[in-house]
């Protein structure tokens, strides 16, 4: 778009916005899961290793390719491949995949702001009830809180970088942690917590095995919202002064510590509240573990604070679920709008309006494809099971793509855009990054293992999920 392009007001603002893309379903009820079914510390520990040994690597690469071009994912990869053609198909795919994960995340988001509305209003025990929430998605009531989860998303977005994203972030974040924090204090003071901390904190090395290692490294991977265009469109809107290097370490820092505290508070609360749970019997599911665990755990509080009290802290939980999603999905659709503002030089209302139009009306078939509709609930078929339309959007855009988009920007980084200009870009305004451990780390671990860490979990990906076989056994 002509104009000078739009940046963040400070260094904090960017980090709360791209943390918040991060901070999403993801980390509060994912990563909890994740770990309560993966051996809890050992789940943890493995976590952490890939935060910092892979994430915060490629987060580095997306990072300065969008502020070296200043340009949306396929304006960036246009511009620095000099117009190579297989190039923009990488570019074409930073922006189709989070339009796509914006259509199944704007679903998502409108059930938790309906639960939310519905806990305040105080259906709480209908809500515990495990026949609800499939009754609740397929009632009329979802498009009108679909309505009001668009309204919200286009008022902090039509604000644009500094007075929309970043503003909202700033007020939406710091938030999210206080609540977090205090049903964490809340839940420690339960009986039997203790029992679920050290189930989280103690690291049990047998249980470390090939399945945990999967799980905890696509954990780390989609939490910190790499491959999906968000970084390389927030970091086109970083000043060139600004120390990247030491803004990604903040962003992985922020994002892993909401995460580590949201395991902190769902992992004590199971064994508190239903002490006979077995962590196996979790659904795999972050999105059925928040619709149909949480609120009888939450329920299950009325005995020793109310009825009112215990849909009190359900509230707070279902608010704060939602502040996360919010800032997930802003960013997320920020990528698209980007996009269309720079390659057609067209306002960001008018883009707004294009984008958003669109996304609902495929929100709107994936919620649809949930028993509502029969051609849509039984869309497609592979590896033996029979797929909805949002089953589909999921498969393909979140599960599989997302690897594959990592392992093309570091093999862009290295060598197309070539490793020179890749840390030379790292080092400006970063004083301390030049000729540090950190730097000889990145520069060797994205261009060797990391690719092909990342080229193996896509295909091994694409086999499990479409063809039910595995290439690890």
């Amino acid at each position: 778009m002509s104009g000078a392009r739009e940046q963040f007001g400070s260094r904090i603002g960017f980090i709360l916005a791209a943390a918040g893309s991060a901070v999403g379903i993801g980390n509060l009820v994912g990563f909890p899961v994740g770990a309560a079914k993966n051996g809890g510390g050992a789940f943890l520990l493995m976590y952490a290793i890939f935060v910092v040994a892979i994430c915060l690597p490629v987060m580095l690469a997306e990072m300065s390719v969008g502020r070296h071009a200043r340009k949306d994912p396929l304006g960036a990869y246009r511009d620095l491949s000099n117009n190579a053609t297989h190039w923009k198909l990488a570019g074409w795919l930073s922006i189709i995949t989070p339009f796509m994960i914006a259509v199944f995340y704007l679903v998502i988001t409108v059930w938790i702001f309906g639960y939310l509305y519905e806990i305040i209003t105080g259906d709480l025990d209908i809500l515990a009830n495990p026949d609800t929430f499939g009754t609740f998605i397929n009632s009329e009531k979802i498009f009108v809180y679909m309505a009001g989860v668009v309204a919200v998303v286009y008022l902090i977005l039509q604000g644009g970088v500094k007075e929309g994203i970043e503003k909202a972030a700033k007020l939406l974040m710091p938030t999210l942690f206080i609540m977090l924090l205090l049903l964490v204090g809340f839940v420690l003071m339960q009986d039997n917590a203790m029992k679920g901390v050290e189930f989280y904190l103690v690291p049990d090395f047998s249980k470390i095995n090939a399945s945990v290692i999967n799980g905890a490294l696509s954990q780390a991977f989609f939490s910190l919202s790499l491959g999906m265009g968000i970084m390389i469109t927030y970091g086109s809107y970083i000043d060139k002064r600004a120390d990247v290097p030491g803004s990604a370490k903040l962003v992985a820092l922020t994002d892993t510590a909401v995460a580590f505290t949201a395991g902190l508070m769902i992992l004590p609360a199971i064994f508190s509240f239903d002490p006979n749970t077995n962590p196996d019997e979790l659904s795999e599911s972050s999105i059925g573990m928040i619709f149909t665990f949480l609120p009888k755990i939450f329920l299950a509080l009325q005995d020793s604070i109310g009825y009112v009290g215990a849909s009190i802290v359900a509230a707070i939980f279902f608010l704060q679920v939602f502040f996360a999603a919010i800032t997930s999905l802003v960013s997320i659709f920020e990528v698209p709008v980007a996009a269309l503002m720079d390659e057609k030089d067209m306002g960001r209302k008018p883009a707004l309006f294009v984008l958003g139009v669109l996304m609902v009306v495929l929100a709107v078939l994936c919620a649809l494809s949930f028993g509502y509709n029969a051609f849509l609930t039984e869309f497609v078929s592979y590896a033996g099971a029979k797929k909805s339309f949002f089953d589909v959007v999921y498969d393909v855009f979140y599960d599989t793509i997302l690897p594959l988009n990592g392992f093309l920007i570091c093999i862009f980084v290295i060598y197309r855009w070539k490793k020179h200009n890749f840390n030379k870009a790292l080092d400006e305004g970063a004083e301390n990054y030049k000729g540090s451990f950190f730097e000889k780390y990145v520069d060797v671990s994205v261009g060797t293992f990391i690719p092909v860490i990342l080229l193996l979990v896509f295909i091994n990906t694409v086999a499990v999920k479409y063809f039910g076989h595995s290439l690890f056994g």
